[in-house]
């Protein structure tokens, strides 16, 4: 999944050992025989049965507004598009609701996926080529209309359409059945043979094995919408609550307002609370006043949160002042700096580039705190993702700069100083990005490079950014989190030709090729073939600069209880968050 927001330029190390080694339960727990065990021979499980309603967390009181700041916008609030992580924690936690969900399980101290609309989180065929669920009854949307297995099976539809969604996860085009062919309702009709409804059980059909369809659940497009009243410009201003909380009031890449939906039924959702009364979001606000205004902690600052990690110039403060109000904890996000492989297609090039990438110049520039929300990286995949390889594509240290390196990789391919020219976005309405800006213009002349910055602004790079077409630029600042704890949420959509978020404009027939064989391979046996993807993708091709690992340090006012990491997204446990009175 995308990062909080649009990448611009390019926080301790993320560990998904969260999401990989559950043990027992909390609440009313029940483990079945078809509960679906993820990547077999880890240690524990990542998946629970869970029946409703979620546990109580205690000392929580009901009543109050929570105010939420960021200097981040969302982007589509459509359900079927929603994939960077400040809008699916807002939908995923607060708004609509899916096949499965995340929690937080406070006796393991981690995040696990649990059932959510279904009844338990999938049962598979012997190959998982399908799996079937079944619909709760009793969920309503906010209007009070009952919720049908129908309505999934048309949420589920949308989320094939990469023309009206193109933002949105293309799982679903990747591994369901005839997902290449089939367009969405919107374009090749409603009639689709990979998604079978009989009452309320669903059966979804795929063209290749996928064991990882349970986290695939979570995601907002793996939930009900109704076929009449979803017109996807409409829809996207105020999708149907099936959560906790509506809308009320939305200005897009302005502000939201949530408040409490009536039609909520604790009794038929394991995950989720509705201890306060509304949520009041700002976007776009300044950094620095956020964390003045949670520092201060007075007023409504007492009731106020940010999902964006602090600048480091207010960690320490923040650390010796309101150490009980800081979050610290893991992020699963790599960033990465890559060439366009069709443009840049010297290898030594692109090796120049992570030489010359100036990463600790841009990390200060860009506020990050070192060792805390952002560590060099080397692998594509995080640390703690199961078969991750230890290996190191440069011969410097991880983070460290080799200008003369560069020159001579440069050299190599036959450019003089400051001939081979590199063209990269940045934000002239954002001075974290202009200061970015010029630490790379700076770091990128130094190894013999031209460096050519184009100015946008923080709402047009996204589109700029992911458009192919868009020739004024030959790099790109990108970053992407897990989508679940498994190679199969990385390779694909990022490295697979035509993949969904393939920002680099990768393309090799041989990694398309063993992307797909790996998918087939018995589970025990995949982590360790992802993980050597991984080492073949940075040291036979280098397609960019890994620019580091994030982590979270995120500051809560001393009102606000509950406020957990999210692990998966890095965001905060918004199902279990109160106002104490």
């Amino acid at each position: 999944m995308r990062l909080k927001k649009p990448i611009i330029s390019s926080a301790g190390v993320f560990a998904l050992v969260a999401l990989a080694a559950c043990g027992g339960g909390s609440g009313s727990t029940s483990t079945t025989q078809d509960t679906f065990v993820p990547n077999a021979g880890q240690a524990g499980k990542a998946i629970e049965n869970r029946d409703a309603p979620a546990p109580e967390i205690p000392g929580a009181t009901k009543g109050g507004t929570i105010s939420v700041l960021s200097a981040n916008g969302l982007t589509t609030m459509d359900p079927s598009e929603a994939y960077y992580t400040n809008t699916l924690n807002i939908l995923e936690d607060l708004v609509t609701r899916s096949l499965t969900q995340y929690v937080y399980d406070p006796e393991q101290k981690q995040m696990i996926l649990i059932p959510d609309l279904a009844t338990n989180t999938g049962t598979p065929n012997k190959d998982y080529t399908q799996w079937t669920y079944t619909i709760r009854d009793g969920v309503k949307y906010e209007d009070g209309t009952p919720v049908t297995a129908e309505d999934v099976a048309y949420g589920i539809k949308r989320s094939f359409d990469r023309d009206t969604f193109p933002g949105g996860a293309a799982y679903s085009n990747d591994y369901f059945l005839d997902g290449d062919k089939y367009k969405g309702p919107y374009k090749s009709g409603d009639n689709y043979r990979g998604v079978v409804v009989k009452g309320m059980t669903l059966t979804l059909k795929m063209a290749r094995p996928f064991p990882d369809m349970p986290y695939y659940g979570a995601f907002p497009s793996m939930g009900p919408i109704p076929q009449k009243g979803s017109d996807p410009a409409d829809y996207a201003q105020h999708p149907l609550a099936t959560g906790p909380y509506k809308f009320d009031k939305y200005e897009p890449g302005t502000s939201l307002t949530l408040v409490k939906n009536d039609q909520w039924d604790p009794m038929t959702d394991p995950g989720r609370h509705q201890y306060a009364d509304g949520y009041d979001f700002k976007f776009t606000e300044l950094s620095k006043q956020i964390d003045s205004t949670i520092l201060a902690d007075s007023g409504d600052g007492q009731t106020t949160l940010t999902y964006d990690n602090l600048l480091s110039a207010d960690y320490q403060k923040a650390k010796s002042e309101a150490a009980d109000r800081l979050i610290l904890g893991s992020a699963p996000c790599t960033y990465m700096w890559t060439p366009d492989y069709r443009e840049v297609t010297d290898k030594r090039v692109r090796l120049a580039v992570g030489y010359a990438y100036p990463y600790q110049d841009a990390w200060t520039a860009g506020g990050e705190i070192i060792g805390v929300t952002r560590s060099p990286g080397t692998a594509i995949l995080t640390p703690g993702v199961p078969g991750r390889p230890d290996y190191n594509p440069l011969e410097t240290e991880p983070g460290q700069s080799d200008p003369e390196k560069a020159k001579q990789l440069l050299a190599d391919a036959g450019y003089k100083p400051g001939e081979y020219e590199l063209k990269f976005l940045f934000a002239t309405d954002d001075p974290v990005s202009v200061a970015i800006k010029d630490q790379l213009v700076s770091g990128l002349e130094k190894a013999g490079f031209k460096a050519t910055p184009v100015a946008s602004t923080v709402n047009e790079i996204p589109t700029l950014r992911g458009d192919p077409n868009y020739r004024k630029i030959n790099v790109r600042s990108w970053g992407w989190c897990s989508d679940w704890p498994s190679g199969g949420s990385w390779f694909q959509p990022l490295f697979g030709s035509n993949g969904s978020n393939d920002y680099a404009e990768f393309s090799e027939p041989s990694v398309d090729a063993e992307i797909k064989r790996i998918g087939t391979l018995p589970l025990e046996e995949q982590a360790a073939a992802y993980g050597k993807l991984d080492e073949t993708i940075m040291t036979k091709y280098y397609p960019g600069a890994n620019t580091g690992y994030t982590g979270v340090a995120m500051l809560h006012g001393s009102k606000i209880g509950g406020f957990v990491n999210d692990s998966v997204l890095g965001a905060p446990t918004f199902k279990d968050i109160y106002v104490k009175q």
